[in-house]
C-alpha cells in the first residue's frame, strides 16, 4: 500500500489513508464517455475510485474532440468508452475501468449496483431513465448538462426529475471550458460523497456567464419525488 499512498499523497494530506484507501472499494458509473464523462472518468479514476464502468455506444468525430480531453486527433472511430477506459487505467494504475459499448437501456437490463452513478449525457430522455434505474437500484446520481456558456449540477438522492421538462429542442453551441467547469463540479461532488465528507443534496446550481462576463450560480430546491 506504501506505492498507493505515494501517488494520491495529495489527497492522503486531506482526508488521511484510512478514507483514502476506501475509495477503492467504491463502485461508479458514469453514464456518457464524451465532453462531461471523459473529464469525470480522468477526475475520479486519477482521486482513486477502484472500479469505474463507462457507458457509451458512440465512436470519437473530429468535431468531438476539441471538448472531450480524452479523444485526440488520430482516435476519430474509435469507441469513446473504450478510449477512455485506456487513458483513465494508463494514468492510475490502481484504478479498474470497465467499458460498455452500449446503449444505456440495454446496460440497465443487468440491474448493476452502484455507490453513485453520474449522468454524462446530452439528452433529458436519457436523464430521465438514469433517474429512474438509478431510484430502482437505490443508488444517488448525479445530474450535469451544459450549453453554450450555461451549466447546472444537481445531486439527486430523493428529488423528481419529472421537474424537468423532456423537449426535442435543439441545443445551442458549446464552449469547451464550460464543458470542463461543470464535470469538475460533478466530480468534486462525488469525490467528497464517497470519501464520506458532506455533499448538499437535491439542490440544482445553474451557473452561467453574465453580459459582464460575471460568472453567477444560482441555486434551486428540487422538488421530492
Amino acid at each position: 500500500m506504501q506505492e498507493y499512498f505515494h501517488y494520491f499523497n495529495r489527497q492522503v494530506m486531506l482526508w488521511g489513508e484510512r478514507k483514502q484507501a476506501s475509495l477503492q472499494e467504491k463502485k461508479i458509473a458514469i453514464i456518457g464517455s464524451g465532453g462531461l464523462g471523459s473529464s469525470l472518468a480522468i477526475a475520479l479514476g486519477g482521486s482513486g475510485i477502484g472500479h469505474i464502468d463507462l457507458v457509451d455506444f458512440d465512436e470519437v468525430s473530429i468535431h468531438n474532440i476539441h471538448r472531450q480531453i480524452a479523444f485526440r486527433v488520430g482516435d476519430e472511430g474509435k469507441l469513446k468508452a473504450k478510449a477512455a477506459a485506456e487513458l483513465v487505467e494508463s494514468r492510475c494504475p490502481f484504478v479498474r475501468v470497465t467499458p460498455f459499448a452500449i446503449r444505456f437501456d440495454e446496460f440497465a437490463e443487468a440491474k448493476r449496483e452502484y455507490d453513485l452513478i453520474l449522468d454524462a449525457t446530452d439528452n433529458l430522455p436519457s436523464r430521465a431513465q438514469i433517474d429512474a434505474y438509478a431510484k430502482e437500484i437505490g443508488s444517488p446520481w448525479i445530474y450535469g448538462s451544459v450549453e453554450a456558456f450555461n451549466g447546472q449540477v444537481c445531486f439527486i438522492e430523493r428529488s423528481s426529475f419529472d421537474a424537468f421538462k423532456i423537449t426535442d429542442r435543439k441545443p445551442a453551441g458549446i464552449a469547451a471550458p464550460m464543458v470542463m467547469h461543470i464535470a469538475s463540479l460533478q466530480a468534486n461532488l462525488a469525490l467528497r460523497y464517497l470519501a464520506g465528507e458532506s455533499v448538499k443534496k437535491d439542490l440544482l446550481y445553474y451557473l452561467y456567464f453574465n453580459e459582464e462576463g460575471e460568472l453567477v450560480t444560482q441555486k434551486f430546491q428540487m422538488p421530492c419525488a
